[in-house]
């Protein structure tokens, strides 16, 4: 094999979470040309095609995939050599991602924030919030909050918290439907739930817990939006109370009867131990989760 440029397997990386040369050419600030050659260049130098080139983008062939994880394996190595050496020399510098559910990082992390770059000037942060489960090992982020603990991946999990969902409801929906006594009564409602393909989390399937006959009739792609339609009076939702609580109007149905938990997990990647900055931040949230109070995401009305 053919000397080559750990730049290239830089190039192979980006193609490979991309998936389209010229997305991955924007991503590292090259134009695509030059990325094309570079691909070409690590080709060369293994012996072996890569990618098969299509109209939809560049897709792995089997050589492709067995340099997957070596490719990777390198690329963390190069992380934690300069994460110490930036650590060391400058302090807690450089950037930190972080992907979450879109009402956890809106309502929690996001007011944090403040705290946390006083503590760290220096420090870069990136928050996602959005309502899709992000890849550790892609670097789609470099810490992710999920609704599911992982099964398999080089990934370290913590559980962060467990949080109350009900049944709630608008108090002018209630009053031109009838107020719900019963759980036979659930079906002649109107429901607000998750657009099915789109629930990018099998825990999110509340609608199935409660009953399996339940059909929304409205569907909305993330939580915050489905707040704001129960609390215009569409017709019934399952929500998280501590999200429900914000809108003093909705009222909460079968309280005592229909009680609904999940939980957050924090991940990170199991070769992330040796990043500083990324254990501080991922510290820094456990600590001002702990801060708020343990029953700061249940139902404590």
């Amino acid at each position: 094999m053919r000397k080559f440029d750990w730049d290239d397997l830089q190039a192979f990386l980006a193609v490979v979470r991309a998936g389209r040369l010229t997305v991955a050419a924007r991503k590292l600030g090259v134009d695509h040309s030059t990325l094309s050659r570079r691909i070409a260049g690590l080709e060369e130098a293994i012996g072996a095609t890569l990618f098969d080139r299509r109209a939809a983008g560049y897709a792995l062939t089997a050589e492709g995939e067995r340099l997957v994880p070596d490719a990777e394996a390198m690329e963390n190595l190069a992380i934690r050599i300069r994460s110490r050496q930036d650590d060391a020399a400058q302090g807690l510098t450089g950037s930190v991602r972080i992907g979450t559910p879109e009402a956890w990082g809106t309502y929690f992390l996001a007011p944090e924030l403040k705290e946390l770059s006083r503590l760290h000037p220096e420090l870069e942060v990136e928050l996602v919030a959005n309502p899709r489960m992000f890849s550790i090992s892609k670097r789609e982020a470099d810490i992710a909050v999920s609704m599911t603990r992982p099964e398999k991946g080089r990934l370290i999990a913590r559980r962060l918290n467990d949080y109350e969902l009900g049944i709630y409801a608008a108090p002018g929906y209630l009053a031109e439907h009838g107020d719900v006594t019963g759980r036979r009564q659930l079906e002649q409602h109107r429901w607000v739930g998750y657009i099915e393909d789109l629930m990018w989390s099998s825990e999110l399937d509340y609608l199935g817990e409660i009953s399996a006959s339940l059909v929304p009739q409205i569907r909305i792609s993330n939580v915050i939006s489905q707040v704001q339609a129960v609390a215009a009076g569409i017709g019934l939702g399952v929500l998280p109370c501590f999200l429900a609580r914000r809108e003093p109007g909705l009222v909460r149905v079968l309280p005592g009867e229909i009680s609904l938990t999940r939980s957050y997990w924090l991940l990170t990647h199991a070769d992330a131990r040796d990043l500083v900055r990324v254990q501080v931040v991922a510290d820094f949230i456990v600590s001002r989760l702990a801060a708020r109070g343990g029953d700061f995401w249940m139902d404590t009305a």
